[in-house]
């Protein structure tokens, strides 16, 4: 499992890959993971080779892996994979590629997220930088064996992109009784949330690409109108700090409660202390925290994106549309913060049933059902592979080029607006 991000780095793709780790490791299967180093780390990580990381690039709370080191071979031969399972197309994708070629392992790649969304942590963001890293991307995923996508929505978006690859969709599973089991009032103590509040609940990384201004705009409409409303904001990062003053500007900033991010039980405590989920991101690319509230029984408002429309009907929530309007948003938590326990009763009963479709069984099952497809058809795919690999490579260098030109305007506009001279001499 060869990923830029893991634990204690809490994100979507980290709790994918530590999840299906664990699951492939409680069936008898060996897994080595290769990560980079991150803050506060355990000292001992048996099966897990970390890689030496800049943290926290420009500003965000991902860390870019450095130069792979000799000792990642040496572990490599000692451990002898079968499989090579990247969950990134760059960085340490790249290593990952290398590895599966050099070892003749069929290489899987797991499709976590729309790469474009993110360029805006990359200095020099431009949309012809979108293309590239969908070029990127697409080439990735065509010099694997086989590309999983988490959900129906996200492998229609890459064969329509030109994905020739086989896909097979396989969402990240959960742990239902975990998640189950939480104690929603004891965690309403230690937080200050009143008993009889209503509580307006989200869970995830809090930055830009999650379209959180519009979700706490919503969050306020709706506890501007109902005084019993509290909202429990799950998470860290850069947009937390723009929650909290959108609700100090309403005066409402004792009923924004954010504990940070939480693991295991405390997360499933949070959870079960919510009335409603609410979630507004359209760049996920599988509802995992859907999943996750559904299994403590808690219903939820989304708005239609890839990932959210596989998870959320109207039977377990409300599933608006993409272009809602905030206060729309906030009638609907409303709507169902306000539900009678006669209508929670089937709604109840829904929630569990799609909690179960994604349970951690069923999709580590089909995970390893997909490696062992993949170790009996790698021949069949090598003369097609190598080709698209370097279809890839190509796509990298574009990328770097492109980079590299929008670089160089910068610093030259840079030079021209303040004078400085360059290194032949000219302003």
């Amino acid at each position: 499992m060869m990923t830029n991000t893991y634990l204690p780095h809490v994100g979507g793709v980290a709790r994918s890959v530590s999840a299906f780790t664990e699951g492939y490791r409680d069936q008898g299967h060996r897994v080595l993971v290769v990560a980079p180093v991150f803050p506060d780390m355990p000292a001992d990580e048996p099966d897990v080779v970390r890689i030496p990381a800049l943290q926290n690039f420009n500003g965000s709370d991902f860390s870019v892996v450095l130069p792979v080191p000799g000792r990642l071979d040496e572990a490599l031969d000692a451990f002898e994979p079968d499989v090579i399972h990247a969950h990134h197309p760059f960085l340490i994708g790249s290593t990952a590629m290398r590895v599966a070629t050099e070892r003749r392992c069929p290489l899987i790649f797991t499709h976590h997220t729309m790469y474009e969304a993110y360029t805006h942590y990359v200095p020099g963001d431009s949309p012809a930088l979108k293309r590239f890293v969908v070029e990127l991307s697409t080439s990735y995923a065509n010099s694997a064996d086989w590309v999983i996508a988490p959900s129906r929505s996200v492998a229609g978006v890459l064969q329509r992109r030109g994905v020739e690859s086989p896909v097979e969709v396989v969402p990240t599973g959960i742990d239902r009784d975990a998640f189950g089991a939480g104690n929603g009032q004891a965690f309403r103590e230690r937080v200050g949330i009143d008993t009889d509040a209503r509580v307006i609940g989200h869970v995830g990384r809090l930055a830009e690409e999650k379209n959180l201004d519009y979700l706490g705009a919503a969050m306020v409409e709706a506890a501007l109108q109902d005084p019993s409303v509290h909202c429990l904001v799950v998470g860290e990062g850069p947009a937390g700090d723009g929650l909290d003053a959108r609700f100090a500007e309403a005066g409402i900033a004792g009923r924004l409660h954010r504990p940070g991010a939480l693991a295991l039980p405390a997360l499933a405590d949070a959870y079960s202390a919510m009335d409603v989920f609410a979630f507004a991101s359209h760049t996920e690319t599988q509802g995992l925290v859907l999943a996750e509230a559904m299994a403590a029984g808690v219903p939820v408002v989304a708005l239609d994106a890839p990932g959210a429309r596989e998870v959320v009907n109207a039977h377990n929530g409300w599933l608006l549309a993409s272009d809602a309007a905030a206060g729309t948003f906030a009638d609907a938590l409303r709507s169902l913060l306000a539900m009678d326990g006669a209508a929670r009763g089937p709604m109840q009963t829904a929630l569990a049933e799609t909690a179960d479709a994604y349970s951690l069984s069923r999709c580590v099952d089909r995970a390893l059902e997909l490696y062992r497809r993949s170790l009996a058809d790698t021949q069949a795919r090598e003369r097609a592979r190598d080709h698209a690999r370097e279809a890839w490579h190509g796509s990298l260098r574009r990328v770097q080029a492109e980079w590299s030109v929008i670089r160089g305007m910068a610093r030259a506009a840079g030079r021209a607006l303040t004078g400085e001279r360059g290194p032949d001499g000219e302003a």
